[in-house]
């Protein structure tokens, strides 16, 4: 599988398209989502790496949606959802994934660790999901890790990006840092890049577009700053 790691660390921030048909925060984002065809758009647009929900019940995703993307993407695949179990891993590498998203406010610290290294074993890298400096901290000790910086507060659902202006500096620059939710726009990129992220994960703002291919265009090429 291609390195989802790798794919984020180049001289731009690498955008990570997500494939979304619903959310608890927004409701109905696009039910009709048709996976392979909206996976190719955003390759071709540019983007490094694709984000695809297989939760069902909040998100309306599944399996099936990440092996539709496989086949058609080459591209390093993340699974998004509440991973908690070896098995997840285990399906999330059969069905095509190159990464899984861990989200430290769902798991205890030991929990996070050896799911983690689980992950790593069967090839797998982790973007490991953090809301505050308790979490990136020790985040920051799962050495392969991705760190991703979640402006979303899980409990209230609202944004607040001054979570990623807090916390990324705080990611040593040799870590790769996802600045996730909130961003819609070009200036959202160019404000991420501003604090040293690496990448950014777009979600609603993508899946909703009825042009898929255009609104990742306008999202690439925003150059990386070093951080730290």
């Amino acid at each position: 599988m291609p390195s989802f790691a790798a794919a984020l660390r180049g001289c731009t921030v690498a955008v990570i398209a997500e494939l979304k048909r619903r959310s608890p925060s927004k409701g109905a984002i696009n039910e009709a989502l048709d996976v392979p065809a909206r996976a190719v758009e955003y390759e071709a647009a540019g983007a490094a790496a694709l984000s695809v929900l297989t939760e069902p019940a909040r998100f309306g995703g599944s399996l099936d949606d990440l092996r539709a993307a496989r086949s058609v993407a080459r591209v390093p695949l993340l699974r998004k959802d509440f991973i908690v179990s070896r098995l997840q891993l285990l399906e999330a590498r059969a069905a095509g994934a190159s990464a899984v998203l861990l989200i430290a406010r769902a798991l205890p610290p030991e929990r996070r660790t050896a799911l983690a290294d689980e992950a790593r074993a069967l090839g797998l890298d982790v973007l490991l999901e953090v809301r505050d400096e308790g979490e990136l901290e020790h985040a920051l000790r799962v050495e392969h890790a991705v760190i991703g910086i979640n402006n979303r507060n899980l409990e209230t659902l609202a944004i607040d990006d001054a979570v990623s202006a807090r916390l990324m500096p705080l990611v040593p620059g040799n870590r790769t840092a996802v600045y996730e939710s909130g961003v819609n726009s070009r200036a959202d990129v160019e404000r991420a890049a501003a604090i040293g992220a690496d990448a950014v994960l777009v979600g609603s703002s993508l899946s909703s577009s009825e042009d898929g291919g255009a609104a990742t265009a306008a999202l690439v090429g925003v150059p990386r700053r070093t951080r730290g």
